[in-house]
């Protein structure tokens, strides 16, 4: 899903405050976006946003989290987001998840908790969650805010599309602000794409040209070719490396070891399975093994 992807987070780089909007926040005086300005690496959330509102107080932080469908990895992603932005900051921001397409009844989690092995430390978050399939795209065309027009297409369109998606043609060509009508365009029609198979009916946004022209099309596209050899890459190294662990272990031990694949699987950190290479290398039994492994996490996502 790299194209919703994208798309989403340049509209959070560019109408971050309209997604806030989504979420009922309205009284915004200025804002600007921060991912760039983390120090950590690695798992970034999709936007990171500072916001000063119209009363007067401290500017306040903002993630912003883009879920293309209601999927429960999601609570994981906000507490990961949270805690990276608290240990860079020292504020804990406010989480938004903005929910683009539902999927069968599923529904994300509102919240999560995490226990320490002891049961005796716990850690508790919760965020708002905003559904794009419960608002009405009426009340977003009719809000007067050019940003909110390529989140339309995925909102509660009562009747035909065909009226509403010219509409949203409409109001960017009057209101974008010069040098981003074709990047508008083209990521009204991503995103609208998610929801409808229809060339005709995208076309109602600008057609096949509009996207083409579009200098953010041709970004992304860069992107994404980047992004999936540098993804296959790693995959690649991944998966060398738990077969080397686990054909490691089971010529030492016997097949018992291929029980460990899956949590072998979870691990996401490349030096972490590199120093268990090692260790499947020259531990004395499996069980020392396991001790080094360590115990599965224990996560408890709740809706």
């Amino acid at each position: 899903m790299h194209e919703y992807d994208k798309s989403s987070k340049w509209l959070i780089q560019h109408h971050g405050d309209s997604i806030l909007r989504l979420a009922g926040i309205t009284d915004i005086a200025e804002w600007r976006p921060l991912q760039a300005e983390l120090v950590l690496p690695r798992r970034f959330p999709d936007g990171l946003i500072e916001v000063r509102r119209a009363t007067p107080g401290e500017p306040e932080l903002f993630i912003l989290e883009i879920a293309t469908y209601p999927e429960p990895r999601i609570a994981e992603q906000a507490l990961r987001d949270a805690a990276l932005v608290y240990l860079d900051r020292g504020i804990l921001p406010e989480v938004v998840v903005l929910v683009l397409r539902p999927r069968g009844g599923r529904r994300i989690p509102r919240s999560i908790e995490l226990r320490g092995s002891r049961g005796e430390t716990v850690l508790h978050l919760r965020w708002h969650t905003v559904e794009l399939a419960n608002i009405p795209a009426a009340e977003l065309l009719d809000a007067g805010d050019v940003g909110l027009v390529p989140w339309v297409t995925l909102a509660r369109i009562d009747g035909p599309p065909e009226p509403v998606f010219r509409r949203c043609k409409e109001r960017i060509d009057r209101e974008a602000a010069t040098g981003e009508k074709e990047n508008l365009i083209a990521v009204a029609q991503v995103l609208a794409s998610l929801r409808y198979n229809d060339e005709g009916l995208l076309q109602l946004l600008g057609g096949s040209a509009a996207v083409i022209e579009s200098p953010l099309l041709q970004e992304l596209k860069e992107q994404w070719t980047r992004e999936a050899a540098t993804q296959a890459r790693r995959e690649a190294t991944h998966s060398a490396q738990v077969r080397m662990i686990v054909d490691f272990l089971s010529a030492r031990f016997g097949d018992r070891a291929t029980s460990l694949r899956n949590r072998l699987d979870s691990i996401d950190d490349e030096s972490r399975l590199d120093a268990l290479v090692k260790v499947a290398a020259t531990c004395t039994s499996l069980k020392d093994f396991r001790d080094e492994l360590g115990p599965p996490s224990r996560r408890r996502g709740s809706k």
